[in-house]
């Protein structure tokens, strides 16, 4: 046999549902923003609030803008560069052969 004092069917925030119970909710604008691949997205603001020029597409990353036959381009990004990419960039052919002999003539005892 069940306690007398339990509440069935209750649980917190249960209850009526409605403007009456939440107060009034804030007037909105809802803005379309497309990204490069054509994707639309239609955040809401308040209607006070400052609308940004750019909105990051939820579906691929890129960010979407206000206008549908030009949206702004994808970011680019640089491949991953490594320490001798970096080298070879700021080094010549002819100073990495005077540097390695160099450092052989160091190692052999030359120097």
């Amino acid at each position: 046999m069940a306690s007398g004092n339990a509440i069935r069917g209750s649980r917190v925030g249960a209850g009526p549902m409605g403007e009456a119970e939440r107060g009034e909710s804030a007037p909105r604008l809802r803005i379309s923003f497309w990204c490069s691949n054509g994707h639309e997205t239609v955040p809401s603001f308040a209607s006070d609030a400052q609308v940004p020029d750019t909105w990051d597409c939820p579906r691929c990353g890129f960010p979407a803008g206000q206008d549908r036959d030009n949206p702004p381009d994808p970011p680019r990004t640089e491949p991953y560069k490594t320490h001798l990419a970096y080298v070879r960039e700021r080094r010549s052919d002819a100073d990495g052969e005077a540097i390695l002999a160099e450092a052989l003539a160091k190692l052999r005892g030359e120097i």
